[in-house]
């Protein structure tokens, strides 16, 4: 009976093994967003239209990332990064838009 229990460790562990060298080549993907790695969050601001919404995140260097999501025709996504530091919007960097399928 004690091997069966050694057994199903055996094999938990097996499996644990192979789904955490999974998660590890994903954690090694570039993160497109790597601008913004390691920032301090501000506050977070969710609004809406007639057309869609903006999800956007103030740091606490006053940069603003921003996800306008438009819903006409199908979702797009724009997402952008930008500097706020003088009170005045300057575009740091644009990512290309993501579409629904």
């Amino acid at each position: 009976m004690a091997t069966d229990k050694v057994t199903r460790s055996a094999s938990r562990n097996k499996s644990s093994k192979s789904s955490e060298s999974g998660r590890a080549n994903q954690r090694r993907t570039p993160s497109p967003y790597a601008q913004v790695r390691g920032k301090i969050v501000d506050r977070v601001e969710i609004s809406s239209g007639d057309e869609g919404c903006a999800i956007g995140i103030m740091f606490q260097d006053r940069t603003y990332l921003s996800f306008d999501v438009e819903v006409v025709p199908g979702i797009t996504i724009v997402p952008e990064l930008s500097d706020w530091k003088t009170g005045n919007y300057k575009p740091l960097k644009r990512w290309p838009h993501i579409h629904s399928d």
